[in-house]
């Protein structure tokens, strides 16, 4: 585990350091005026000599290259910068928000798990049944179904129409305190929604899985041997039938990062979400270069983590890739 664990921590810094250098040629490319972002509505009267004095205080004038290799050098002794556009250095940023985004994203990867697991299971005892043909449908509709839509379907119908449920935000309106009821009861529509588009997959995987594991010989001469199908579901066609799950937890990391982005948006949810936004709006170089870090380090670990699930699982599988 360990070597396998150093491998992939040496194969993440080229991977890093390319993913950030694109990160500022793209921004480099675009249309945007860092500097006018920067200003704000000052920038619009502000004569050219101004904005030339402050793209040279910005550095926003030096070379494409120059700028990057700056931030990387700092990066690596731990100094991210500052944020133009959120004017408060990017690790304070961050800082502020990542944990809200964890939790949300922790909460939703968990209950989709699970569900899924679950609903997987039940479809896969009797193929071709009723509970089989309901649970596939229902996985292909949430397959097509776009997060923001669920996240405001499931806001005029628990929100707005019952009432049940806070729209979005942290907090109650009014409420200067922080507390974990409210977080929790805010907590819900988002993970919920979150939770229903990463469903499908975990459905759909775990339903394969099993199914085909009821049909090996091992599980069907435990069958033979009169146990009973409860016994053989668990603990024999599920430990086998989720092998292939393990291997999913790791590529719907990125889609889940990206799930998440649109439903902290939809739901007002106070994580990464609003600063990715705001970065990329005002060219904000060491914002967008630190979050697209966060997000590939994110994928890596989740890459890394479901290969050491899996050959913890499957002893066969060993911690050679």
């Amino acid at each position: 585990m360990a070597r396998l664990a150093g491998r992939r921590a040496l194969f993440a810094v080229p991977v890093l350091g390319t993913v950030t250098f694109g990160v500022f040629a793209i921004a480099a490319a675009s249309p945007f005026d860092p500097v006018k972002a920067y200003a704000g509505t000052a920038g619009l009267s502000a004569s050219q000599r101004t904005l030339d004095q402050l793209r040279a205080n910005l550095g926003a004038d030096r070379p494409l290259v120059a700028r990057w290799w700056d931030w990387l050098t700092s990066a690596v002794r731990g100094d991210l910068g500052d944020s133009g556009s959120m004017r408060q250095p990017v690790a304070d940023v961050i800082g502020e928000r990542v944990g809200w985004s964890v939790l949300l994203a922790a909460t939703a990867f968990l209950l989709a798990v699970l569900v899924g697991g679950l609903l997987g299971v039940l479809a896969a005892r009797r193929p071709g049944g009723w509970t089989d043909r309901a649970v596939t449908s229902l996985a292909y509709t949430l397959e097509a179904a776009p997060p923001f839509w669920l996240g405001l379907l499931v806001m005029w119908l628990f929100a707005l129409k019952l009432g049940v449920l806070p729209a979005g935000g942290l907090t109650d309106t009014g409420s200067t305190v922080v507390t974990a009821g409210q977080v929790a009861r805010h907590l819900v529509l988002p993970a919920a929604v979150l939770a229903l588009s990463q469903l499908p997959w975990f459905v759909l995987y775990v339903r394969q899985g099993v199914g085909d594991a009821l049909q090996e010989d091992p599980v069907r001469g435990a069958r033979a041997r009169g146990l009973a199908e409860r016994r053989v579901l668990l603990g024999h066609a599920l430990r086998s039938g989720m092998l292939p799950v393990l291997t999913l937890i790791g590529s719907r990391v990125p889609e889940l990062i990206t799930g998440a982005l649109l439903v902290e948006t939809v739901f007002s949810w106070p994580g990464i979400a609003a600063a990715t936004v705001e970065a990329a709006t005002a060219v904000d170089f060491p914002l967008l270069a630190a979050l697209t870090v966060l997000a590939t380090v994110a994928v890596l670990a989740g890459n890394l983590l479901a290969d050491l699930l899996y050959g913890l699982a499957d002893p066969r599988v060993g911690f050679d890739g």
